[in-house]
């Protein structure tokens, strides 16, 4: 996807976090599929070489990974921080983010950080950390609580005047690291496939059972459209519009392949933009979660065009012409292919 054109306070913001990542200042909105991730992993992948699966979804016995809640936190990246916070509608705070991740994934947290720090089971030392553990600060009392992601970077609500971001882990400041994965989830907290397939069905996005033969990549579609709850036509119409169904595609922002992945974030997520397959499962995921976050197509597509934060900030689909115009798009290209 290219830039979109967003206020001034948020191209600013974009360009300062292409040129100073991992900075406390990140702020996790622009260009690229999955506007929401950014640059802030990297190009090294913030995952420590794990691959996400499926976006909120777990693993076999309902038992939740780390990588689901590298996913489910997510979502939330680019929400501003908030003192007290725990909607992110208005902002969330460091225990706030945390507490509301992992209620996502059907785990209950207390809310507040030292008490937090106590929670599921003692990991020895940060070596031993793996993407998901929960990263206590303060000395002697906590203060301060983030994710693990791997490759020595948490995601977290750093303070006022920054937003949910992937910074640098302070080392020297680590008062305790939990482990809370592996907890079975509750029957409230349906896997992403699972809550995408009823939200589509509320929206009349039935899964159409083929497309025809003239689509490319036609098959990709359906196949991940039936694994992630998505009808194939909304996929085809996002690669449609996204890179005219060119897998070689690469923007002038750097997005790249069928379905324009910015390269940190094909990283993060584990795929190679420039392999259709993959690109495609990666979309899908990805819209799947959207579509269930929202409730909407429109704001679905707009969280992949600008990000769910700027979907989150302004109640609906931003007000940026380039984002308006790719909604119309791409709901006009599904017709094409129904």
């Amino acid at each position: 996807m290219s830039p979109v054109a967003a206020p001034v306070a948020d191209v600013v913001g974009r360009i300062a976090a292409i040129q100073a990542r991992f900075t406390p200042q990140q702020v996790a909105q622009g260009a690229g599929a999955f506007g929401g991730l950014l640059d802030a992993m990297g190009d090294s992948g913030a995952l420590g070489g794990t691959a996400l699966a499926d976006a909120g979804s777990t693993g076999a016995g309902g038992a939740v990974r780390g990588e689901d809640v590298i996913a489910a936190g997510s979502r939330y990246l680019g929400v501003p921080y908030l003192w007290g916070g725990t909607d992110p509608s208005r902002g969330l705070d460091c225990s706030g983010f945390v507490q509301r991740t992992f209620a996502d994934l059907g785990i209950d947290l207390p809310r507040v950080s030292r008490d937090q720090a106590r929670a599921g089971t003692e990991v020895p030392s940060l070596d031993q950390a793996r993407p998901g553990d929960l990263i206590a600060f303060g000395r002697p009392t906590v203060n301060h609580i983030a994710i693990y992601v791997g490759d020595g970077k948490i995601m977290h609500a750093p303070r006022t005047g920054e937003v949910v971001s992937i910074t640098p882990i302070r080392r020297n400041d680590i008062a305790s690291i939990r482990r809370v994965t592996g907890a079975a989830t509750t029957a409230t907290a349906p896997t992403a496939p699972a809550a995408a397939t009823a939200a589509t069905g509320r929206l009349g996005l039935g899964a159409t059972a083929s497309l025809g033969s003239s689509v490319p990549y036609g098959d990709l579609f359906v196949a991940a459209g039936q694994r992630h709850g998505v009808d194939p036509a909304l996929l085809a119409a996002v690669a449609k519009v996204e890179s005219g169904f060119d897998p070689g595609a690469v923007s002038r922002a750097g997005a790249r392949g069928l379905m324009q992945f910015m390269p940190a974030t094909a990283a993060g997520m584990g795929i190679d933009p420039m392999d259709p397959a993959q690109a495609v499962d990666g979309a899908a995921r990805y819209l799947s979660t959207q579509l269930n976050r929202f409730g909407s197509l429109d704001k679905a597509l707009a969280a992949y065009n600008a990000g769910p934060g700027a979907v989150q900030r302004f109640g609906g689909v931003p007000p940026y012409p380039e984002t308006q115009a790719y909604v119309r798009k791409v709901r006009a290209a599904m017709e094409q292919f129904r």
